[in-house]
This record gives C-alpha cells, sequence and structure tokens, in this order.
C-alpha cells in the first residue's frame, strides 16, 4: 500500500483516527490488454453515479453533483459533489444525505505503466444554508479512490485516511446519527463498501 500511496501522490498521510484499506486486482494476459482494462476501469470509476451497480445492493447510493449544485451524468471532475444516500438514516443538514467533495486529482504515466484516481472530503451541503459538515465522517477525514496499471496488472483501490465520526455536527439529531453512523462505518461499512466497489470495478 505504502509505494501505491508515494506514486499517486493523493493519499494523505496517516495522523489520527483510522485508516482503512481495499484494494481489488486482476492480471490481464500482456501489457496491451491490460491498457485497454484499465481505460475501462477508470471509466468505471469516473462513472460515480453507477457505482452502486458496481459494488452491489447493500451499498450507498451515489449521485454527481457539479460546482453549480446540479445533477449531472458525465465522468467525476474536480469541484464535483457526491450526494451520498447511505443504508440507515440520513443527514439533518445534508437534506437527507452525506456530502463529500473532490478537492484533488491524478492523472499519470509512470515509468511502469498508468495511474488516475481523485481524492474527496466531507463537506458542507452545496445545497443548505448551515456552515456544518454534512457527513457522519469528520472533515479531516479522506477517501481516495485510484486505478492503476502495472504492466499487465490492472488495481482498483480505495485509502480512507484519519477517518473518524463528526463530532461538530451543530443540531443534537445530527450528532447522535453521526456518532453512531461514524463509528459503524469507521468499524465495518465503509471497509465493506469499498472493497465490494473495488471488486466491481475490476469485475470482467
Amino acid at each position: 500500500m505504502e509505494e501505491k500511496e508515494k506514486n499517486s501522490g493523493i493519499v494523505p498521510e496517516q495522523k489520527s483516527g483510522k485508516a482503512i484499506d481495499a484494494e481489488s486486482r486482476l492480471s490481464l494476459n500482456d501489457d496491451r490488454e491490460a491498457k485497454d482494462f484499465f481505460e475501462r476501469v477508470k471509466n468505471k470509476l469516473q462513472n460515480v453515479n453507477q457505482w452502486k451497480d458496481y459494488a452491489g445492493n447493500i451499498s450507498a447510493t451515489f449521485q454527481l453533483i457539479d460546482e453549480r449544485g446540479q445533477e449531472v451524468q458525465r465522468p467525476a471532475q474536480r469541484g464535483d459533489y457526491f450526494k451520498i444516500d447511505i443504508p440507515g438514516p440520513g443527514s439533518e443538514s445534508g437534506k437527507g444525505y452525506d456530502w463529500v467533495q473532490i478537492e484533488d486529482v491524478v492523472d499519470k504515466s509512470t515509468s511502469e505503466g498508468e495511474i488516475f484516481g481523485f481524492r474527496v472530503r466531507p463537506v458542507d451541503n452545496p445545497l443548505g444554508e448551515k456552515d456544518d459538515v454534512a457527513h457522519f465522517y469528520s472533515k479531516d477525514s479522506t477517501s481516495s479512490f485510484l486505478v492503476e496499471r502495472r504492466g499487465n496488472l490492472v488495481t482498483a483501490s480505495v485509502h480512507d485516511r484519519n477517518t473518524k465520526p463528526n463530532e461538530d455536527a451543530e443540531s443534537t439529531i445530527d450528532k447522535i446519527r453521526d456518532a453512531v453512523v461514524g463509528a459503524a462505518g469507521v468499524m465495518t461499512f465503509s471497509k465493506v463498501q469499498w472493497q465490494n466497489l473495488t471488486d466491481g470495478l475490476v469485475k470482467r
């Protein structure tokens, strides 16, 4: 994991809370086939609105929202938001949803292949009026989504860093909800969610 994170330059240093990693890989017959497969997995990663289809029924539902607050059907890009509907109670400040924003993107070739990905962070509801992080994780938490090709090996991975429940919610309802859901996310949900997603991304 450390070498992948170093190569991507997008996964933050782990300082507090919990680190959660999920990874799935597929070895192809040769570099040419792997290059084609890498492009397909890259496109699937950018197709955020279909993540539930890749991850299965227990997954959260993700909707891509642009910087103007409009639902969009296109590849994800820097500045976009994810409106997330998780199984269970939603965020009051998020109008029933959890929100993250893409704050950084990596897209480069390396000496051994290629790497693409982006990092998201919990944010305020862009459609709301409150300055209040609308997510069960704190604003220090991040999730980095990567797809990498090294030779004939293609890998999809997710790296949560500094993950901890959001303790700064304004409303009492959200404080309770974020404590319960955030703790469950740290313990089990995020790992299962992301492992199912990476498995689905590299599924042929």
